[in-house]
């Protein structure tokens, strides 16, 4: 039985969909969704952020490993919406661990004030493995870009 999202999708609906809490979980709202296509996501970057302390006093920049890890998670959330929009309800249940990451590019600096879109792609599906074109954008520039491959944990 296929079941529509609602859009926005909100924190609140992630956090039943994504492992990830505080200071990890990296997205804020889906914007956009496409089954077994294609979603938009947002993060909010806040000067609150915890990373901020270290990366760099003074001059904040947010790593790029974590813009990385939120493409990932809004990967994470077009595989679980997908399957919610399908009506497999227990695949909010399952876990998917980042295992590659290729051809990643970082063009300009993420700091406090910029809302990082999120942009990312389905492009294949292999047994319990996902890959992902991905595209982080602000202000409609692009930020950074990656493939991303997560598979489901076993066990």
């Amino acid at each position: 039985m296929n079941q529509t999202v609602q859009l926005p999708v909100d924190v609140r609906a992630i956090e039943k969909m994504l492992p990830h809490r505080y200071p990890f979980l990296l997205v804020d709202r889906v914007v956009e969704f496409e089954p077994r296509k294609r979603i938009v996501a947002f993060k909010n970057v806040t000067c609150n952020e915890p990373f901020f302390t270290g990366h760099f006093p003074g001059n904040p920049v947010m790593p790029g490993v974590l813009i990385i890890e939120a493409l990932a998670q809004a990967g994470g959330l077009l595989t679980t919406l997908t399957a919610k929009s399908e009506g497999d309800e227990r695949e909010g249940e399952k876990l998917f661990y980042l295992v590659k990451v290729d051809n990643a590019k970082f063009t300009r600096q993420v700091v406090p004030g910029d809302r990082l879109e999120l942009d990312v792609e389905l492009k294949r599906v292999i047994r319990n493995m996902a890959m992902y074109a991905a595209i982080a954008r602000v202000d409609g520039e692009q930020v950074a870009c990656a493939e991303i491959l997560c598979a489901e944990a076993q066990g």
